[in-house]
């Protein structure tokens, strides 16, 4: 029994979790902002120090809510975020990959923290939002296993250490209450 337990502990310790997620609306423009923990498993940290970069994919939907109709898709926003093992400077690096912007870490803590603190990342200009219509924003991060190196992403396939995959966080787009 002790050692199921354990286990369930560790296993409860490892993947990724969205703990808050927001949007706000600034001079026209919806942006979001939110708050993951990144936490890594055994396999996903020893490929990290072993010199492979890890994409991190966040992705963030929009659908207008109706009532007797099928929600109607509004918008999609795709970010990738790299976490990578840097040997010469024995740090870690946090790259947005669509901007290019980058941050060094000394810690692997630091560099989870980072990248898990989303801020006022442009969702959607206003005007493509209707008055009196209600919307729901989905976000939801994951490992990107198709950024993995051939052997690597075979064995992703079928290791489940490499199914990182939050569960998807809803909210109101405008009252931000949690769905």
């Amino acid at each position: 029994m002790g050692l199921l337990c354990s286990g369930l502990l560790r296993a409860q310790e490892t993947g990724l979790e969205i703990r808050d997620a927001s949007t706000q609306l600034t001079e026209g423009v919806w942006y979001l902002s939110a708050r993951i923990d990144y936490r890594l498993n055994r396999d996903t940290l020893e490929a990290l120090q072993n010199g492979i970069a890890l994409t991190f994919e966040l992705q963030v939907e929009l659908t207008r809510q109706r009532n007797w109709l099928p929600d109607e898709d509004v918008a999609e926003l795709r970010q990738d975020y790299e976490l990578s093992w840097q040997p010469l400077s024995r740090g870690y690096l946090v790259r947005n990959k669509n901007s290019g912007a980058q941050r060094a870490h000394t810690t692997l803590f630091a560099a989870l923290n980072d990248l898990g603190r989303i801020s006022d990342l442009p969702l959607i200009d206003a005007t493509l939002v209707k008055e009196g219509e209600n919307y729901e924003v989905s976000l939801r991060a994951l490992l990107d296993q198709q950024q993995l190196p051939g052997p690597l992403r075979m064995l992703a396939f079928w290791d489940d250490n490499y199914a990182l995959e939050s569960d998807w966080y809803r909210w109101d787009l405008r009252t931000g209450e949690k769905r």
